[in-house]
């Protein structure tokens, strides 16, 4: 009887993980995809090798024997598959927006450096729509309604907009306990100068014709200002999330105003067979998820 080599590896995983899921991901597989495997495995062999439980799955006696004969040969061919690998593919090329960068992904990324130090991480932002598929991009952040036709996206989280300001300037006047008391600050405004506006219209707020103060093309930069003290930003949330965390912005109201749009993690089939791509956008997963 032979017995393909992806079965047996498929089967040493999930023994050393004990998840089904974590074993997809590992792989760059469906869960169903492992499932079958493992399924395969067992039917050709004529008995079972786990045990399903409330948190995944166990070897069971035939299983952890399979396992003890198996586990050692797989880690010396990963070895030798490791020191074959080519240095360039220890490298993982992001591409992003230049707020998001700034403000969420740069300063979380010593943590995925203390845990993979042997990989690179290279940060391109660029307000243009790269194309997955013909430039040398191993994933892209990107926000929008998740509809990517050709990739595999993942949702990471879905912002909301808050009011955020120094504490300063808050402690400077009057308490704000409305959204019409907003008004009675300086306003710092996005490019196209709507978000305000469509604030307080969802606020139900009775504007002026003309709602006065700076405007930035770049959230990073109306955050900076809004930290020194220059007005009130209307800001996403993890965008804030950081200086809110070090007492530098606070929130000036407890409205937070949803948006349809969301974070994805967008990559190709061909890059997430790739170890090194498949780390970084678990990693991002599990960052993304501390925050909901």
């Amino acid at each position: 009887m032979v017995v393909p080599l992806s079965r047996l590896q498929t089967f040493i995983v999930v023994g050393r993980s004990g998840r089904m899921r974590d074993a997809a991901s590992s792989m760059a597989l469906t869960p169903g995809a492992i499932s079958q495997r493992v399924r395969e495995l067992e039917d050709s062999i004529g008995y079972r090798l786990f045990t399903r439980t409330q948190a995944g799955v166990e070897l069971n006696a035939a299983g952890k024997a399979l396992f003890a004969s198996l586990d050692e040969p797989f880690r010396k061919i990963e070895e030798v598959a490791g020191k074959l690998e080519n240095p360039s593919s220890r490298r993982i090329k992001i591409s992003t927006m230049s707020s998001f960068a700034a403000n969420w992904l740069v300063p979380r990324l010593h943590g995925f450096s203390r845990l993979h130090p042997d990989i690179d991480v290279v940060v391109e932002t660029d307000g243009s729509i790269v194309d997955l598929k013909r430039e040398p991009i191993d994933l892209a952040i990107r926000h929008g309604l998740g509809n990517y036709p050709g990739v595999e996206a993942v949702r990471l989280m879905a912002p909301e907009l808050i009011v955020v300001a120094s504490p300063e300037l808050l402690r400077s006047r009057s308490p704000i306990e409305t959204p019409a008391d907003c008004l009675a600050f300086p306003l710092l405004h996005d490019a196209d100068r709507a978000d305000w506006r469509l604030w307080f219209e969802a606020q139900g707020v009775a504007m002026p014709h003309d709602l006065r103060g700076p405007s930035f093309s770049d959230d990073h930069l109306m955050v900076r200002a809004a930290v020194s003290g220059q007005g009130l930003a209307l800001v996403r949330n993890v965008y804030a999330d950081d200086d809110l965390r070090a007492g530098r912005l606070a929130q000036a109201i407890a409205v937070k105003w949803p948006t349809r749009f969301a974070y994805y993690a967008v990559s190709t089939t061909e890059a997430l067979q790739r170890p090194t791509v498949r780390c970084f956008r678990e990693w991002l997963i599990g960052e993304a998820g501390e925050l909901s």
